[in-house]
């Protein structure tokens, strides 16, 4: 019940990748942001990709909604996943209980993200510097690459340690327990907080328009539960819903503006002449 040195190392640096937030641009904080890029990586480095997937997306539920003022965020859902993951797979746990587990990783994971932005602030009188003399070498170098070493400086040891000697413990400990009322309790609150990540998002697109919506999805999985379609199918007939509704908006719109324009058009009814 152990991760080897090379699948800590793999793990260890895609987190540092993405929090580095060089991969792929401007989509690396996308990565960041959602954890279930972050467990499929970990299920095919630990060779369990299926359950991996099922373990994260309970995880995913506590994020719906969540967003990231100035791109910081309360918790960081890649470095959360990437050691709850691990846990709930060595450790046997379902995936409400890995939610548990997600959460003060997550924070913790925040305070490191902060100490990174922290010692970031230490570069802006070398920009400055490289900004007077038009340096355009020294500004690609300390705008992009000191924050990219200081991210990898700080997140690969962090990662590595937790991953190599701190999972394997959480998981014994988690599994020598199963069945106890302390598995029971991490179950309970991790379905507890998957509910909270859905009531925020239910919040946010909480729109009056956009209610029917959501009820008709919900009243459909209940109806057709017995027909176990998958969720690609569900996927898809939303995607038609949603491009039939815009379709509708857009010609009820484009109807509106002709017939606004038309009234602009038209000259006034009577003769202004009459009343002189």
């Amino acid at each position: 019940m152990t991760l080897t040195v090379s699948q800590a190392i793999i793990i260890a640096l895609w987190i540092a990748l993405v929090e580095s937030r060089i991969l792929l641009g401007g989509a690396t904080t996308t990565l960041r942001f959602t954890p279930m890029m972050t467990g499929l990586v970990v299920g095919i480095v630990l060779g369990n990709v299926a359950q991996a997937m099922m373990i994260v997306a309970a995880i995913q539920l506590i994020y719906m909604g969540v967003f990231s003022p100035g791109g910081q965020m309360p918790s960081e859902p890649a470095i959360a996943a990437a050691v709850a993951v691990p846990v709930a797979l060595l450790g046997g746990l379902k995936p409400a209980a890995a939610v548990a587990i997600a959460v003060p990783v997550g924070l913790l994971g925040a305070y490191l993200y902060q100490f990174r932005l922290f010692l970031n602030t230490f570069v802006v009188h070398l920009t400055d510097k490289y900004a007077a003399a038009g340096n355009r070498r020294g500004l690609t170098f300390s705008i992009i690459w000191i924050p990219v070493i200081v991210s990898f400086a700080l997140f690969m040891p962090f990662m590595f340690i937790t991953l190599k000697f701190g999972v394997p413990v959480i998981a014994s400990f988690v599994k020598s327990n199963s069945g106890t009322l302390l598995f029971h309790i991490l179950s309970t609150i991790g379905g507890g907080l998957a509910s909270i990540g859905i009531a925020l998002t239910v919040y946010v697109i909480g729109k009056k328009n956009y209610i029917p919506f959501f009820l008709l999805a919900y009243f459909m999985t209940v109806m057709l539960a017995t027909l176990k379609i998958s969720m690609v199918t569900y996927a898809i007939i939303g995607c038609i819903i949603a491009f039939v509704y815009i379709m509708l908006r857009n010609e009820a719109t484009q109807s509106a503006l002709a017939e606004f324009n038309k009234h602009q058009s038209t000259p006034p009814s009577g003769d202004d002449d009459d009343d002189f």
